[in-house]
């Protein structure tokens, strides 16, 4: 890959997991405390709406981008000084993110989603408060991580 396009690709990687990074770490540090502040039936109907809304966001598109970008990276860029850092930061985020957030928050999405009615919801949401915000600290510091990769192999 020609040096010039690499590094495009690359400063954009860095940008979007940057971007991506502070979308989790907001929730991280301040939206689930303060859904957490709410009476149950509010939080819980708080987060189903945020989970409708993202689908139809600028998120998404966002989400599934930095995705792309990282694994294209990974394959495609094979300078040997940006490559460690590169191909680190593509793991990192695919796995600390991405796959992440497959297995683990969207699941937990839907189960409160689908719950049978409010009694199973308040059940569902105790647990979904702590489990939810763990696996989205993981996706914030990967996010994180991949970033600096990215930036790393840029200087």
């Amino acid at each position: 890959m020609p040096v010039l396009y690499s590094e495009f690709a690359i400063g954009i990687a860095a940008i979007s997991t940057g971007m991506m990074a502070g979308i989790y770490f907001a929730f991280s540090v301040f939206i689930m405390k303060a859904l957490n502040t709410l009476p149950d039936e509010v939080g819980i109907a708080s987060m189903k709406s945020i989970n409708k809304v993202i689908l139809s966001s600028g998120f998404m598109p966002l989400f599934f981008g930095s995705s792309l970008l990282a694994l294209t990276l990974i394959v495609i860029v094979d300078n040997p000084l940006e490559e460690p850092w590169v191909k680190g930061a593509g793991a990192i985020y695919v796995v600390g993110m991405f796959l992440c957030t497959l297995f683990f928050n969207v699941p937990l999405n839907n189960r409160l989603e689908n719950a049978k009615d409010e009694k199973e919801a308040q059940q569902i949401w105790l647990m979904y408060k702590v489990q939810w915000t763990r696996w989205n600290h993981l996706r914030s510091f990967s996010s994180f991580l991949a970033c600096i990769g990215y930036l790393i192999a840029l200087v």
